[in-house]
């Protein structure tokens, strides 16, 4: 099998050389955040994402490099441009490569997969299933190199994002020496990146100004070692996370500022998931700026943008940012669905401290939740963030401990005495009830749309109209206003 390209000869070398080098290249314009000329130099051997790269001839050991490298390649390719099924073809392709490494006694190259398996995991937000993999493979990578930190890194990231802050500052802090002594540009960056963000999530009031310093040092250096990699992607990454930084400093102009020019770079890039993650910084800070309308808009793109590529555990947070932005607008229906919503979906990836977050914040953003909806929103948070070992994420789950407490056991002898009570029922009344909750909340999920109301209930736009007008005229406030048709919208039906 003959492999040649209009950018790289390889004319000279065996099918079995070109496709090995071909595949370090790749890998080597991958961290340089160079996507797109990354798959142009695969394409002899693989006509994009989704296809299974053409590998007949190849030795197996080759095989199995060549399908690793497409396998990493498909995962950051999905990442940027929305395509929710390649989390699936990446996996696949990875896990057909571990079998081809497999086949030949590779146990370094087993490793080295499982821990880009590993990743696939994490991005659709199996932590479980992630750090399983990444403890696998660490176990068998004995030797210290890139292969070995990659690994560390992604064993710390799952850590990090399960709220267990001291566990991956340990992992990061004991393994130093490893990322001092590599040459890695790219690595390098990730290393000083994660840790300014472990480090971030550790910062107490007490403390916070010398803290915060050490957290900006530590995104200068990432900055540096990504300037070094010539790596936009993630230069922008970090402008984001200092923009974060400055948030947390109420310094909100140069925050916008910082989050603005990383979203520039990464429209520059075409990166769609990372510009949302970008915009959904954004919405947080408008929030704090009082720009409620602003952030609900761009928090609800941003999570558009996660829904459509599969970011289950990106799509939590932009749902909760969204929440909080309705809450403030006063749209509490809407956003205790959207909070709701966000907790369903963390549940469903098991995201569990995600979801304690999002309930913690629907405690807190909504005044008016039911009894029973308090209790069961802090009881969950409470079990959810057990061992979250952030300091503010301590102190928020004590202030909804107060909240909840002041709301529900603090009724004297009132809703709580009267659940406990065996009181008449009356069927017409309830029924009514029951059907005004139902309207109310399509309503909400609507966005006052009576048609698409009607739909969500399976009923038509005239019957529902008509229960509205006749039986829950106060749910009347909730719709948009109606367009009333002029003449010429007649004419033009005429």
């Amino acid at each position: 099998m003959q492999i040649t390209s209009r950018k790289i000869e390889t004319s000279h070398l065996t099918a079995n050389d070109a496709a090995l080098y071909r595949c370090q290249k790749a890998l080597e314009l991958r961290d340089r955040g160079d996507f797109d000329t990354a798959q142009e130099v695969m394409r002899p051997l693989w006509s994009g994402v989704s296809q299974r790269p053409d590998t007949s001839g190849l030795h197996p050991s080759v095989v199995a490099e060549v399908l690793l490298c497409v396998g990493i390649l498909t995962r950051w390719l999905a990442s940027r441009n929305q395509i929710k099924e390649a989390d699936g073809w990446a996996r696949d392709l990875i896990t057909e490569a571990i079998t081809f490494y497999e086949s030949v006694g590779d146990l370094k190259k087993v490793a080295e997969a499982r821990t880009e398996l590993a990743y696939c995991y994490f991005r659709e937000g199996s932590f479980d299933e992630a750090r399983i993999h990444f403890t696998e493979a660490l176990r068998r990578l004995t030797t210290e190199g890139k292969t070995r930190a990659n690994a560390i890194l992604g064993l710390a990231v799952v850590e990090w994002s399960s709220s267990r802050n001291q566990e991956a500052l340990t992992i990061l802090t004991t393994n130093a020496p490893l990322f001092q002594k590599l040459t890695h540009h790219a690595m390098k960056g990730f290393y000083h990146n994660t840790l300014a963000q472990v480090l971030q999530t550790l910062v107490t009031p007490e403390k916070k100004a010398e803290q915060l310093r050490r957290v900006v040092s530590e995104y200068e250096q990432a900055d540096h070692e990504f300037k070094l990699a010539r790596n936009i992607v993630f230069r922008a990454l970090v402008k984001n996370n200092l923009g974060i930084v400055l948030r947390d400093q109420s310094r909100y102009r140069e925050a916008q500022e910082y989050l603005d020019q990383a979203r520039r770079l990464l429209t520059s890039v075409r990166d769609k998931v990372r510009t949302a993650q970008i915009d959904q910084a954004r919405a947080e800070v408008m929030i704090e700026q009082k720009r409620f309308d602003e952030a609900e808009k761009v928090a609800r793109s941003a999570a558009t943008s996660f829904q459509k590529s599969g970011r289950q555990c990106l799509l939590v947070e932009a749902l909760t940012v969204r929440g909080i932005a309705l809450a403030r607008l006063q749209r509490k229906d809407e956003a205790q669905f959207t909070f709701q919503r966000a907790i369903e979906i963390a549940q469903q990836v098991n995201a569990l401290n995600q979801a304690g977050i999002a309930a913690l914040t629907m405690i807190e953003e909504i005044d008016d939740l039911s009894p029973e909806t308090l209790r069961v929103a802090y009881r969950r948070a409470s079990e959810w963030l057990a061992k979250s070992q952030s300091p503010d994420l301590l102190r928020r789950i004590n202030a909804a401990a107060n909240k909840v407490v002041s709301k529900v056991e603090g009724e004297p002898m009132t809703e709580d005495a009267d659940v406990l009570l065996n009181k008449p029922l009356d069927f017409e009344r309830e029924k009514l009830a029951t059907e005004k909750a139902m309207i109310k909340r399509a309503l909400a999920q609507a966005n006052g749309s009576l048609t698409r109301a009607a739909s969500l209930l399976s009923m038509t736009y005239q019957k529902l109209a008509y229960i509205l007008e006749t039986r829950h005229s106060d749910l009347l406030k909730e719709r948009t206003p109606i367009r009333r048709r002029g003449r010429k919208d007649e004419e033009n039906n005429s």
